[in-house]
């Protein structure tokens, strides 16, 4: 080649740039700054959505050069030229994808819908990869331009920001986990395990005795475990056992289908092991376990125990329930349409959720600002950070709180942060006065040590388990728990989350030898959504 011509591989495909200004010169700084490498400062410069003929021509153009390789040149044509020249290079270099042949559908507006065929190459196999995915145009803000509005989905829909497609020899070898009778679990089967089976092969690969696999996969910038897309060379999976049991899962993952954001777990208060994890969600982020938000009179199951352990009062002692109650300025009340009782007992307060029976007592002697956290901590196990279950949890938290916090919290909200594995465990410490730290796979698999916890003294565990079947054949658990049959108990919450117009819905409850709890973003009442969920959990585990 002559003088001036330098010769760069993007995308597996050689892009040839003549130095000096002959005839079909590219610009590489006009491509980074979005201008495509056109003469913008001639172009007369345009406002407003790009038309039909600016839509077909920007994602054409985008298209074309895509399908060369040409990973400057094609992200020259969308609005962020830098994320999206080393995403589309990663595309060709480390995911080694070629022959790429991309087929745009109808544009509906702005918005252009197309199928991509390409093929995925490595240690001399090759495998066919297709896929659809959208993209949209829009005006450049400072060139007024059409341009592709970049977003990494546009060109894998799985990626978001940050991720990367490689392929090669996985990390960690395949796995397939199997419950605890042996069912294998595949994330067709169980759509919700997906993120989960991910974890523990991320976690477990190298220790369940399989061999690594050569695949194409998304690689992400948080700690998540690599995402498979297409398998290349199979490896040899080894077999990861689980704490599930298939039949419980299967009726989880059924029963958050009718509620949207919803999460539930359910384990066996005798071991701590995990029966199932839930959840709806459109992100992927596993809120039955990670999930950090106000817990609502769930939490009532910790405060009564307080109340008991502290000898305030017991379970057939006194907790009036009036209309308000104030704790340092801050009116708190109870729900639409609850009678008053001043004569209530505990378990009358705690069958209906009663609010305020609950805040008055708060300030008798010997309770400080910190009891309802020793509580939660020395007895539960919660709020430790030292629960090991396997995969990535949080563990709770109920911090110390003077001032309305500390009403607030003793009726679940506050700064109380719960999830339904934590509302899991409270239930199943609550009836056997033990707490067993919950996990999803077995401590002896990596020597982990689990937490520990002093639990509840019998006396106190033996009336917070009368209140929760009282609450499920008399109170508010009534109607979610109705026909099912054996020793049942509940707990219901509603959390107010500000900004949201309708409360979050909470549930926890116990059948027999399984403890299960559930929320449900914005569902209402506790008996609302994530009541039937945990019955339904609580029918199949019976």
């Amino acid at each position: 080649m002559g003088k001036g011509v330098k010769v760069a591989v993007v995308g597996g495909v050689f892009a040839v740039m003549v130095g000096g200004a002959g005839y079909g010169a590219y610009n590489i700084v006009s491509a980074l700054n979005g201008n495509g490498g056109g003469s913008g400062a001639a172009e007369t410069r345009r406002s407003g959505p790009p038309d039909q003929d600016e839509v077909r021509e920007a994602s054409e153009a985008f298209f074309g050069a895509w399908e060369k390789g040409q990973a400057t040149r094609a992200a020259s044509y969308t609005n962020n030229a830098q994320e999206a020249g080393a995403l589309l290079a990663a595309y060709g270099e480390e995911a080694r994808i070629g022959r790429v042949d991309i087929t745009p559908g109808a544009p509906r507006g702005t918005t252009v819908p197309f199928t991509v065929k390409a093929t995925v190459s490595a240690d001399g196999v090759s495998k066919p990869l297709r896929y659809t995915s959208t993209l949209t145009v829009v005006r450049g803000q400072t060139t007024g331009r059409a341009l592709v509005d970049w977003k990494p989905a546009v060109v894998h829909p799985d990626l978001k920001d940050g991720d990367t497609l490689v392929t090669g020899e996985s990390a960690q070898p395949p796995i397939e986990a199997v419950d605890r009778d042996g069912t294998v679990l595949t994330r067709e089967k169980y759509p919700s395990l997906g993120p989960v089976l991910d974890t523990l092969r991320q976690k477990y690969g190298d220790k369940a005795g399989g061999s690594p696999a050569v695949e194409l996969s998304i690689r992400h910038t948080t700690d998540a475990a690599d995402t498979p897309l297409l398998t290349l060379a199979a490896g040899e999976p080894g077999t990861l056992r689980t704490t599930l049991s298939a039949g419980v899962q299967a009726a989880a993952e059924k029963a958050v289908k009718d509620f949207p954001e919803s999460s539930v777990v359910a384990l066996k208060p005798s071991t701590g092991e995990v029966l199932a994890v839930a959840n709806n969600r459109g992100d992927g982020f596993n809120a039955a376990f990670q999930g950090q938000v106000a817990p609502g009179s769930t939490m009532k199951i910790i405060t009564a125990a307080m109340l008991i352990d502290h000898g305030v009062t017991s379970m057939n002692g006194p907790a009036p329930c009036p209309d308000t109650a104030t704790w340092q300025s801050q009116t708190f009340k109870n729900l639409t349409g609850m009678e008053p009782d001043e004569g209530a007992t505990l378990a009358n307060s705690f069958l209906r959720s009663c609010n305020t029976a609950f805040i008055k007592l708060i300030d008798e002697q010997p309770l400080t600002d910190t009891s309802l956290t020793e509580e939660a901590q020395e007895r539960f196990g919660l709020g430790r950070d030292d629960w090991k279950t396997g995969i990535a949890s949080f563990d709770g938290s109920v911090p110390a709180s003077g001032g309305p916090d500390r009403a607030a919290n003793a009726i679940g909200q506050g700064q109380v942060q719960m999830n339904p594995l934590n509302m899991a465990s409270v239930t199943a410490t609550a009836i056997t006065g033990a707490f067993r730290q919950p996990y999803l796979v077995s401590p002896e698999l990596d020597n982990r040590r689990l937490a520990q916890a002093k639990g509840l003294p019998a006396e106190t565990s033996d009336q917070l388990k009368e209140m929760m079947r009282l609450t499920a054949t008399q109170g508010t658990a009534q109607q979610a728990m109705s026909g099912l049959g054996g020793d049942i108990g509940a707990k219901t919450g509603s959390a107010e989350v500000d900004g949201n117009a309708t409360s979050d819905s909470w549930f926890t409850g116990f059948r027999g030898d399984v403890a299960a709890a559930a929320m449900a973003q914005q569902g209402g009442h506790g008996g609302d959504a994530a009541g039937p969920i945990v019955a339904a959990v609580l029918r199949a585990g019976g």
